[in-house]
């Protein structure tokens, strides 16, 4: 019997210290310490030494129990079973005392031991308590940056790399309309607006897949009301613990006011870079016109000389009179240089531009031929203005002689006479005078057009685009002779279409005030299609419209208006008249097919009265003409969906 116990025992404590040695070895050999733990290492081999002691004991056991009496005085026999059986519980004891050290220290191999006295449990426990406060610290930070993430202003979008959305904070909720819930697993494509937009957006996913580190650009987006959005997006990877990428984070801003404020800004600079121009331009060219006369009133006066002294040589005579034309006609160009300069002394008086108009309408209507047609609109009352008279016809004969060269095959020439205001929020180009109300001159003309580096330079001195043609005096003396009066001159043209030169004269008596307009009411959420091929102007007017509660749907040119209106039903439409690929009235009769009644609002740089009489335009269509206010955008609009027209002139 004592033999029987005796091999239990073994057999039980063999497996004891085998799995305390397995216990020991696998966390090191994970931890990939077989060669650096050198303790663990050794307190494994001893639990496996000590397994392997047991089981020769065992092993030597079962052998006495095989062959009975075959060793007298063997090391189990007789009186030596005892001492063992004693030694083998004192070492089975030994391991369960180990085991509980083990688990009651919770110390498993970390920082290379596998033990630590009660003075290193101490500091191992400071160290917790250390490291729970920094992860509580880091936890805090996390929540504070969640937070901060959470309310910022700016969208934040978490997506996979399969381009669906992870996650979504306020800022994207403000800016696309989507709820959290509503877009989380979505793909990205959802805020798009069209297909280019969701391929640019998975070319990003894919650079920064291959390792981009951030991505910035700027795109247009829509909201779900369908609005545009005008981003600027950054994008950077987000990866796990162990460095791969596993998504991307994009932050988005809008920047529609960022955009228009630096449309403004532009445009301001261009003013000024071109008014500084013109004044250096000017400076110059008066510089030369004076010593330019100093010659010629030399050559004239020994010319009148010469004359005089050759009264018997007819032929000499005959061609010091070609000298003195030719010296007349260099003095007449040194004259529109002065008055380009403002040199040369005008004679202002009060007149009325709607006389001035009718006077240069019938002058030209006898040189003008049976090709140009000659349509003049003046104004529905006086226009006082101070000017010139004889300096404000050479104007209009300047501009009319343009118009004439510009339309060799014929053509319609229109001049307007009426007000105009100059406002600081107005939306397009528009002269470089303090705002106020103004008088003023359109001569509009159907014939080749500028391009707009060649309407750049129409009043610099000297350019022309005909050279052998002329001097390139003409358009630099009618800019003089409009600055001098305290107005201004700009042009406005698209080649194979036509242009438009306005002159704005300072009215000589206060106009009555305007007619008081009432607010226009709200938009009420009704969809508005507005069609622009300037990007400036289509930002203005989207955002004029959308701050006034109509939700906006954009489109740079007819053939895009069409593509994203699709079959949905629209309220108004605003379209630019002149356009590539599609003009607006042809937009608007395509769309009135799918939408009988549809009202449309039209934009133009040009003068209604040019596109009435050339039938380019409906004279009853609504209208509003660049640069335009966010009142007269408003009260267009409204007037549009209630069915008001304009008065056909």
């Amino acid at each position: 019997m004592p033999e029987q116990v005796y091999l239990l025992g073994n057999l039980v404590i063999m497996l004891a210290y085998a799995a305390i040695m397995l216990a020991i070895i696998v966390p090191v050999a994970r931890a990939r310490q077989l060669w650096i733990n050198k303790l663990g290492v050794a307190t494994a081999m001893i639990f496996f030494t000590c397994s392997v002691g047991h089981g020769l004991h065992a092993f030597m056991a079962i052998r006495d129990l095989d062959h009975p009496g075959g060793h007298p005085g063997g090391h189990l026999g007789g009186g030596w079973i005892w001492p063992s059986a004693v030694w083998d519980a004192l070492t089975a004891a030994v391991g369960i005392y180990y085991w509980t050290l083990r688990r009651s220290y919770k110390v498993l191999l970390q920082g290379g031991t596998i033990y630590s006295s009660p003075g290193e449990q101490h500091r191992l426990a400071e160290a917790d308590a250390r490291e729970l406060a920094a992860r509580n610290a880091a936890e805090k930070h996390r929540g504070f940056l969640a937070a901060v993430v959470e309310h910022t202003d700016d969208a934040i979008v978490g997506v996979n790399l399969d381009g669906r959305v992870t996650a979504w904070n306020r800022g994207a909720e403000r800016l696309f309309g989507f709820s959290a819930g509503a877009v989380i697993g979505q793909p990205m494509s959802i805020f798009s607006g069209d297909a280019g937009a969701v391929a640019d957006q998975t070319a990003v996913i894919a650079r920064i897949r291959h390792g981009e580190p951030r991505i910035h650009y700027e795109a247009r987006r829509v909201h779900r009301n369908g609005s545009p959005l005008e981003l600027s997006i950054n994008v950077t990877p987000i990866k796990d613990a162990a460095g791969a990428v596993t998504g991307a984070s994009i932050t988005a801003r809008e920047i529609s006011a960022l955009k228009e404020a630096a449309d403004r800004r532009r445009v301001a600079d261009e003013q000024a870079h071109q008014a500084q121009r013109m004044q250096s331009l000017g400076n110059l060219a008066g510089g030369m016109a004076h010593d330019f006369n100093n010659i010629l009133a030399i050559i004239v006066n020994y010319t009148e000389f010469a004359i005089e002294d050759t009264a018997d040589k007819p032929g000499v005579q005959q061609d010091l009179q070609h000298v003195r034309a030719a010296a007349d006609r260099a003095m007449g160009l040194t004259r529109q240089l002065l008055t380009f300069t403002r040199g040369d002394r005008a004679q202002p008086q009060d007149l009325d531009l709607n006389v001035a108009l009718a006077e240069a309408r019938e002058a030209f209507a006898a040189v003008a031929g049976d090709v140009i047609t000659i349509v003049g609109r003046p104004a529905s009352g006086p226009l006082p203005v101070h000017a010139d008279p004889a300096q404000l016809q050479q104007v209009l004969r300047i501009l009319a002689a343009n118009a004439r060269d510009a339309m060799p095959e014929g053509g319609t020439l229109v001049l307007e006479a009426n007000t105009a205001e100059i406002s600081a929020d107005a939306r397009g180009p528009q002269p470089a005078l303090p705002p106020g109300t103004y008088a003023r001159l359109l001569v509009s003309d159907t014939g080749t057009g500028m391009a707009p580096e060649v309407a750049e330079r129409v009043f610099e001195p000297f350019f022309t685009t005909r050279p052998g043609q002329g001097a390139g005096l003409g358009l630099s003396t009618a800019y003089g002779i409009v600055s001098e009066a305290g107005g201004s001159i700009a042009v406005y043209s698209e080649p194979g279409v036509g242009t438009t030169f306005r002159i704005y004269l300072p009215l000589v008596a206060a106009p009555a005030p305007p007619e008081h307009r009432e607010q226009p009411p709200p938009g009420d959420g009704r969809t508005v299609v507005v069609v622009e091929h300037e990007p400036p102007l289509l930002r203005a007017a989207t955002r004029i419209l959308t701050g006034a509660g109509y939700q906006v749907i954009a489109a740079a040119t007819g053939p895009e208006a069409l593509v994203v209106i699709g079959d949905r039903d629209v309220d108004v439409v605003v379209t630019d008249v002149v356009m590539p690929d599609m003009t607006g009235p042809r937009l608007a009769e395509l769309l009135r097919e799918r939408q009988p009644g549809l009202p449309v609002v039209f934009m133009s740089g040009y003068s209604s009265g040019m596109l009435d009489v050339t039938g380019a335009l409906d004279p009853r269509a609504p209208f509003v003409e660049k640069p335009f206010t966010a009142q007269d955008m408003l009260h267009e609009v409204h007037d549009a969906l209630a069915g008001r027209t304009r008065s056909a002139v």
